[in-house]
């Protein structure tokens, strides 16, 4: 049987897709939250230099995208076949690209950079929400299941419904603008195994 470690700072953030990964799997791992005080020194130890980083049966897989999908295809959340993965990978890698440019906005307002936040939300933020999620909305109506592929859950379901969290955490108004945003976290989050975790979980903004 295999044993995991998943490295990574004590918030939702880049890990919390593995997370619930785990939780809807129902396996067992081993939550390693970094105190970020020590991070300058340990994070010498790390192949790259960042987190998350996934330890399993002696291998290290770092870089958060390669982990989702190692424990989608071990668990059984990455789409039924290769059409199905086709899809949530595609609108998976769409939504990280496109999202991109909300990040300087993000790392403003969570005090990691400088920025003039109105013109970053002005001038970044929206107009890449309105890049992203007409399109998204799309994709999960034409599914008829409620997430990205017809089947159901994925792991690219958790992914969005986490960074949307985030976005709606950071700019509540998000989800007055869009409101399949709410339903859409919910319904990822009511998943039978994961529900008590979410509502148990430590609450982070990001």
């Amino acid at each position: 049987m295999s044993t995991y470690k998943l490295h990574y700072f004590d918030i939702r953030g880049l890990a919390e897709t593995a997370r619930l990964l785990f939780h809807a799997a129902g396996q067992k791992f081993e939550d390693d939250r970094i105190d970020k005080a020590n991070w300058p020194e340990l994070k010498k130890t790390f192949p790259t230099g960042k987190v998350p980083l996934l330890e399993v049966d002696g291998h290290q897989i770092p870089e958060s995208f390669a982990i989702y999908r190692l424990l989608a295809n071990r668990f059984g959340f990455a789409g039924k076949d290769d059409y199905e993965k086709a899809l949530v990978d595609s609108t998976a890698d769409f939504y990280r690209d496109s999202t991109t440019d909300a990040r300087p906005y993000l790392v403003a307002v969570a005090g990691f950079g400088e920025g003039d936040k109105d013109a970053l939300y002005k001038e970044k933020f929206l107009p890449a929400l309105e890049k992203t999620f007409p399109y998204f909305e799309s994709v999960i109506k034409k599914s008829g299941s409620g997430f990205i592929a017809p089947s159901g859950i994925t792991w690219a379901d958790f992914f969005i419904a986490e960074s949307m969290t985030t976005l709606t955490n950071v700019a509540p108004d998000v989800a007055k603008k869009y409101s399949f945003v709410p339903e859409y976290i919910k319904r990822v989050h009511e998943h039978p195994k994961v529900k008590s975790y979410v509502s148990s979980r430590k609450q982070t903004r990001f």
